[in-house]
C-alpha cells in the first residue's frame, strides 16, 4: 500500500510494475507467475527501487545497474540486499605492490594507528547513505582531537555509529547501539524508523539517554580544541562553552581597526567627516577612475552597488532588498495616501497614529509611515467635493461653481475696524457640495437597493433624502505644545447623517432604496463645519453656523441633479435636527438655560407641574412657535409685566436660529438619570426618608460610604462628574445588590430593587436602534412601566420629588413613546455627532 501511494504520488498507476522491472532488473515479468513475480519484497529492494524512482542520476541508490541481475524471491541470503558495491569500480590495471614506508618517529607525537571499522560497518550501505544524510562533520567533533591514545574498541565505543565523530548529545536505540540525537533523528526522517546498524525497527519516542556513569566518561575526554592557533586541551563537557568564548571574541574583534603604531587607530565610522574623507581618499580616486572610465561618472550607482554586494555576500539580505528598492525609485516608506487609509480602516485617532508612527521610527531607524501633517495634506486632496452637479431651482444666493473644496468658516463676512472681533479658526464645507458628495458616493448602494426592491433602475426620481443633523461641543481640545494664535481651548463639531433614501416604485408606493442599519457610527457621521469655540458663546456660534443654515433653508424647496449609474437623477432633502443635547437646543432655540422652571425642551410644562403629573404630557414645542414667542418677547405688545410676558413666552428669551426636531438625547438621559439614582443611593443609606433635615457632613459621610463600597463590590472608582461609563455600570442589578447592602431597612432594599427593575425594563427602549424590532415587547409595556416608575416616586420618594423634578427623568417618564411613535427610534436618531 505504501509503494503504491508512492507511485500514485508520481503519477504512475498500477499498470507501471512490469515497466519498472524490466528497467531496472532487464527482465520480462508482464507474465504474472510465482517464480518470476513474487507477492513480498524484502525492504531493502523495495527502497533501492524507490530510490531508482527518485534519483534518475542513481547516485544514491547502490544497486549494480551495471549488471543483469536474475530475480528470485526474497530469502535471507538475498543477494540483492548483500550485493557489494564495488561492482561498479573500474577494473585497473595492475600495480606492483608499494614499498613501505618508513614510519617518522618523534618524541612529541606517538604513532596512531587508524580505527578499525566493524564489518557491518564496512558494507553496510545503510551507514553509507546514513553518512551522506547527515553530513556532520562541520557540527561535531573527530576522534582525531583526542590527546590521549585510548585503544580502538573504546574510540568505537564513544563515537556514533552513522557519522563515527564523537558522541554530541548521545541516545541510546533499543537494540543497545550509541548515536548523536541529530544524526539518528535525521536517519529515521529519511531513511524509516529502524536502527541504520543492525535493521532493528525502533520509534524516536524509545530513544533514551545513556546512563550517568557513561555520561561522565565520555565527558572527561580530554581533547585538543580544533581552533587555528588554539592549543588548550578542554574536556568534551566543556567544550561548548570553550567554543562559546570563541565565538564571542570573533564577534568582539570583527570590526577591530588595524594599528599600524603610534596612538591606537580609531573606527572609521567613529571618525568626523573630514577624517573619513582623509582616510579614503585614496579608495575615492580608485572608485572615481573606474566610474569614468566604466560607468560614465556615475560615482553613486559604484558605490551603492558595492554596498549592495557587500551584504549579499554577509547574508544581509533584508536590508540588500531595502537597498535595492532605494536603487529603484521604489523605496521602503509608504505613501501618505495609502498611510491614510491604514489609519482610517484601523480606527486609529491621530494622537494613536502619531504614536505608532514615532515607535516604528525609533525601532527601525527608517521613516516607514509618513508624519501626520502628510497625512493632512493627501486628505484635503482627497476630500468631497469634485463632482459636478446641479440644483433646480438654482439656489438662492449661493454660487453654482462645482470645484469647492473647505473653505473658511468666516468667508463672506466683511471685516470692519469697529466689529467684534472674532477670535476663532474655522474651516466647513459648502452645504450642498456635501451634500452632492455624500450621494454621489452612496451610488453603489442606491444601485444595489433598487435592485433589491425590484425597482426600476433607470427611475429618476425624484429621490427622498433623509438627512440627521448633529451638533456638539467638544471639551479640552488645546495644542499642547505650539505657538499658534490664541483661539479657546474649545471646539464645536457639526456634521450630518444620510440616515435613508426612498422613492417612488410602479405602484406609486415609497419603498426605502437605502437604511443606514448603524446611525451612530462615526463611519457615517459626515463632518460640514468644526470651529475653534464655545458653544455656549452665542455671537461665535451665530455668524459661523448662519450661512450654513441659509444653505440649508435654500436646499429644502430645490432638487439635487447628478449622476447616478450613468443616469442624471433628482434628490429632494429632508433635514431634520435631533444630534444635540439639551444644552445646544436651548442655545439654538432661544430657550433659557437648563436650570429654568420650564424644565423641559419639548412641551411647555414647568418643574412643579412635571412632578406632580410625572407622565401625562405631549410634545407641543416646534421651531415656528419658538419665533413667535421670540418676538412676543421682543415687541411685549400686550405690554405686561416681566414676569406675565415670561409666563406668555413659556421660557423664550433669545432668538431661534437653528430649527431641531424635538427629541431626547439618550446619552445624556442616562447620565442624568444615573445621577439621580446615585444620589437616592445615598439618601436612603441615610434614611433621609425619616430625617430631612440632615446636615452637609451627614451627606458627605453618605457618599463616602457608598464610594467605598462600590469600589470594593463593583469596582467602581468615584468620580468628580458623572460620565457615560460609569453610567452604564451604576444602571445594573448587581450594583443595587450592593448599594442595598448598606440600606438599614428591608422593605427600602425592596422598594429600590422595584425601582432599579422598572429602570432597566424602560432604558432599552430609548437606546436600542431600531425598537420596535429589537425589544417590542419592552416598547408595549413601557407606558405601564413608566406609570409605576412614577407612582414609586410620588408614595415613597415624595420627599424628594415634591415640587421638584430633573429635566432628564421627566423626559424619560413623559415623551419616550410619542417620539418612537412619530421617528420610529431614539437611539438611532439622538446621537449627539
Amino acid at each position: 500500500d505504501v509503494t503504491q501511494e508512492v507511485l500514485r504520488k508520481m503519477g504512475y498507476g498500477d499498470c507501471f510494475w512490469p515497466e519498472l522491472i524490466a528497467n531496472a532488473f532487464r527482465i520480462d515479468v508482464k507474465m504474472d507467475t510465482e517464480a518470476r513475480c513474487p507477492t513480498h519484497f524484502c525492504y531493502n529492494c523495495w527502497r533501492v527501487v524507490i530510490q531508482t524512482i527518485n534519483n534518475t542520476t542513481n547516485e544514491d541508490a547502490f544497486f549494480p545497474i551495471g549488471a543483469v541481475v536474475e530475480w528470485k524471491p526474497h530469502s535471507n541470503l538475498c543477494s540483492i540486499c548483500n550485493f557489494s558495491s564495488g561492482t561498479r569500480k573500474r577494473k585497473g590495471l595492475k600495480r606492483s605492490p608499494p614499498v613501505a614506508k618508513k614510519a617518522k618517529v618523534t618524541v612529541d607525537t606517538p604513532i596512531r594507528p587508524g580505527v578499525i571499522k566493524r564489518k557491518d560497518q564496512k558494507n553496510s550501505t545503510s551507514i553509507m547513505l546514513a553518512k551522506k544524510i547527515v553530513n556532520c562533520k562541520k557540527i561535531h567533533l573527530t576522534s582525531k582531537l583526542l590527546v590521549l591514545d585510548y585503544p580502538n574498541n573504546f574510540i568505537q565505543s564513544v563515537s556514533c555509529q552513522v557519522c563515527e565523530h564523537l558522541l554530541a548529545d548521545p541516545v541510546q536505540s533499543p537494540c543497545m547501539h550509541l548515536f548523536c540525537r541529530t544524526c539518528i533523528l535525521k536517519c529515521i526522517t529519511v531513511l524509516g524508523k529502524y536502527c541504520p546498524v543492525c535493521r532493528f525497527p525502533c520509534d524516536p519516542k524509545e530513544f533514551r539517554s545513556p546512563v550517568k556513569s557513561f555520561l561522565n566518561v565520555l565527558n572527561s575526554l580530554v581533547l585538543r580544541c580544533p581552533v587555528t592557533d588554539c592549543e588548550v586541551e578542554v574536556r568534551l563537557g566543556e567544550y561548548s562553552n570553550h567554543a562559546r568564548n570563541h565565538k564571542e571574541r570573533r564577534m568582539k574583534h570583527a570590526y577591530s581597526p588595524v594599528n599600524k603604531g603610534g596612538r591606537p587607530r580609531q573606527h572609521l565610522l567613529s571618525l568626523t567627516r573630514r577624517a573619513q574623507k582623509h582616510r579614503l581618499r585614496d579608495l575615492k580616486l580608485q572608485v572615481k577612475t573606474f566610474a569614468d572610465k566604466e560607468e560614465g561618472g556615475d560615482v553613486k550607482s559604484v558605490c551603492l552597488t558595492l554596498l549592495l554586494l557587500a551584504l549579499r555576500a554577509g547574508n544581509e539580505h533584508r536590508q540588500a532588498d531595502e537597498l535595492e528598492a532605494v536603487m529603484q525609485g521604489r523605496g521602503s516608506e509608504l505613501k501618505p495616501a495609502v498611510c491614510l487609509a491604514i489609519r482610517i480602516n484601523t480606527f486609529l485617532s491621530c494622537s494613536q497614529y502619531h504614536k505608532m508612527y514615532k515607535t516604528v521610527k525609533a525601532i527601525t531607524g527608517k521613516q516607514i509611515f509618513q508624519p501626520l501633517h502628510a497625512l493632512r495634506n493627501a486628505e484635503k486632496t482627497l476630500l468631497p467635493g469634485y463632482y459636478s452637479f446641479e440644483w433646480q431651482p438654482p439656489l438662492a444666493k449661493i454660487s453654482t461653481n462645482t470645484q469647492v473644496g473647505i473653505i473658511d468658516g468666516l468667508s463672506g463676512w466683511v471685516q470692519c475696524v469697529d466689529d467684534y472681533p472674532m477670535e476663532t479658526i474655522s474651516r466647513r464645507f459648502r452645504y450642498d457640495v456635501a451634500l452632492a458628495s455624500a450621494v454621489k458616493e452612496m451610488e453603489d448602494d442606491i444601485l444595489e437597493g433598487l435592485r433589491s426592491q425590484n425597482v426600476d433602475e433607470f427611475v429618476s426620481g425624484p429621490f427622498t433624502v433623509v438627512i440627521k443633523e448633529s451638533c456638539d461641543g467638544m471639551g479640552d481640545v488645546s495644542e499642547k505644545h505650539g505657538c499658534g494664535p490664541t483661539v479657546p481651548e474649545k471646539a464645536v463639531r457639526y456634521s450630518f447623517t444620510i440616515m435613508s433614501i426612498s422613492v417612488m416604485n410602479e405602484d406609486n408606493e415609497k419603498v426605502k432604496v437605502f437604511e443606514e442599519m448603524k446611525p451612530n457610527s462615526e463611519l457615517c457621521c459626515r463632518p460640514l463645519c468644526l470651529m475653534l469655540a464655545d458653544e455656549s458663546d452665542h455671537e461665535i456660534l451665530t455668524a459661523i453656523l448662519g450661512p450654513v443654515i441659509a444653505e440649508r433653508e435654500s436646499m429644502k424647496t430645490s432638487d439635487l441633479i447628478v449622476e447616478i449609474g450613468d443616469l442624471y437623477r433628482s434628490f429632494q432633502f429632508i433635514f431634520r435636527g435631533t444630534g444635540y443635547d439639551e444644552k445646544l437646543v436651548r442655545e439654538v432655540e432661544g430657550l433659557e438655560a437648563s436650570g429654568s422652571i420650564y424644565v423641559c425642551t419639548l412641551c411647555d410644562s414647568t418643574r412643579s407641574e412635571a412632578s406632580k403629573n410625572m407622565v401625562l404630557h405631549s410634545i407641543t414645542r416646534n421651531h415656528a412657535e419658538n419665533l413667535e414667542r421670540y418676538e412676543i418677547w421682543r415687541s411685549n405688545p400686550y405690554h405686561e409685566t416681566a414676569d406675565e410676558l415670561r409666563d406668555r413666552v413659556k421660557g423664550v428669551s433669545a432668538k431661534p436660529f437653528i430649527e431641531t426636531q424635538p427629541s431626547i438625547d439618550a446619552l445624556h438621559c442616562d447620565i442624568g438619570n444615573a445621577a439621580e439614582f446615585y444620589r437616592i443611593f445615598q439618601d436612603e443609606i441615610g434614611e433621609v426618608y425619616k430625617n430631612l433635615n440632615s446636615s452637609k457632613e451627614e451627606r458627605k459621610r453618605w457618599q463616602s460610604m457608598l464610594d467605598k463600597h462600590l469600589r470594593t463590590k463593583m469596582n467602581l472608582k468615584p468620580i468628580m462628574r458623572m460620565n457615560g461609563n460609569f453610567a452604564r455600570k451604576l444602571m445594573t442589578k448587581e450594583t443595587v445588590e450592593a448599594v442595598c447592602e448598606l440600606v438599614p431597612s428591608e422593605e427600602r432594599r425592596e422598594i429600590l430593587r422595584e425601582l432599579m427593575h422598572l429602570y432597566l425594563l424602560m432604558k432599552p427602549v430609548w437606546r436600542s436602534t431600531f425598537p420596535t424590532t429589537e425589544c417590542p415587547d419592552l416598547l408595549c409595556q413601557y407606558s405601564f412601566n413608566s406609570q409605576r416608575f412614577a407612582e414609586l416616586l410620588h408614595t415613597e420618594f415624595s420627599h424628594r420629588y415634591e415640587g421638584k423634578i430633573t429635566n432628564y427623568l421627566h423626559k424619560t417618564l413623559a415623551h419616550v413613546p410619542e417620539i418612537i411613535e412619530r421617528d420610529g427610534s431614539i437611539g438611532a436618531w439622538a446621537s449627539e455627532g
